[in-house]
């Protein structure tokens, strides 16, 4: 039996909690025994999405309170690298339509595994088609 890595890593902006995140944040769940959930700071997801439609205080309470077992955090606004180095994850899932972040990642941190997970209904449940 293969032991699960000890922290796993996800990242998103959550805008717009739904079913999706929700498949997403569970399946990275079963990857390892603590995860840490770090959500896009306004600046952030303003100038990558060009809108918001929840602060980032508003995205993080709604995730902490739909998964009081999971610690979620906010993005550093300087440095989006500087979580990694902090909770020094075993394993980072990205969602399945997170894209270029994942480039960064294997830069600065070569051996740390990264998973792409599966989607869930993209076709319904993806935030930019959500009104």
């Amino acid at each position: 039996m293969k032991l699960l890595p000890g922290r796993v890593m996800v990242f998103g902006t959550f805008d717009v909690f739904h079913p999706g995140h929700e498949f997403f944040i569970r399946a990275a769940m079963k990857k390892g025994e603590e995860l840490t959930v770090v959500v896009a700071r306004d600046e952030t997801v303003k100038r990558i999405k060009g809108q918001l439609r929840n602060e980032e205080q508003v995205r993080q309470r709604v995730l902490q309170e739909a998964f009081p077992e999971v610690e979620v955090v906010l993005g550093d606004l300087e440095d989006p690298l500087k979580v990694v180095r902090e909770y020094q994850p075993s394993l980072i899932c990205l969602g399945y339509d997170q894209v270029g972040f994942s480039e960064e990642l294997r830069a600065a941190f070569p051996e740390l595994p990264i998973e792409r997970m599966e989607a869930f209904q993209p076709e319904k449940y993806k935030s930019s088609k959500m009104g």
